[in-house]
């Protein structure tokens, strides 16, 4: 296994379900901006033409040299928050990622985004 910090080594490889079904491929890594950790994988799925990038949580998660593998079933990563491929996570839809997953959330102090991708 690898530390789940060298997750950025890992875009484009699969993201995998508990009972590794895939959801997709690994696009981008969201951070929480309070504690610098991995918070957010963005998952890139769907057909041509039709790409989107869903957000599915890395609590949990491991990696191995073919697939980084989630703790949430496939089912529920699909019926996740999502935006165009090529599109931006806007502020105001954090709050519904982690409402989806049942995860606490809550801005800084001064009202600073909790997500940040890098």
């Amino acid at each position: 296994m690898v530390s789940i910090e060298d997750l950025r080594d890992w875009v484009d490889l699969a993201v995998v379900d508990p009972s590794e079904s895939k959801i997709g491929n690994l696009e981008s890594i969201y951070f929480d901006t309070a504690t610098d950790e991995p918070a957010f994988a963005a998952v890139k799925t769907g057909l041509l033409g039709g790409n989107r990038l869903l957000f599915v949580p890395l609590d949990g998660a491991t990696v191995s040299p073919k697939h980084v593998k989630v703790r949430v079933l496939k089912k529920l990563a699909k019926d996740a928050p999502s935006i165009p491929q090529d599109g931006q996570l806007e502020a105001a839809m954090e709050p519904e990622i982690y409402a989806h997953y049942e995860m606490p959330y809550a801005t800084g102090a001064g009202g600073e985004r909790k997500l940040g991708r890098r």
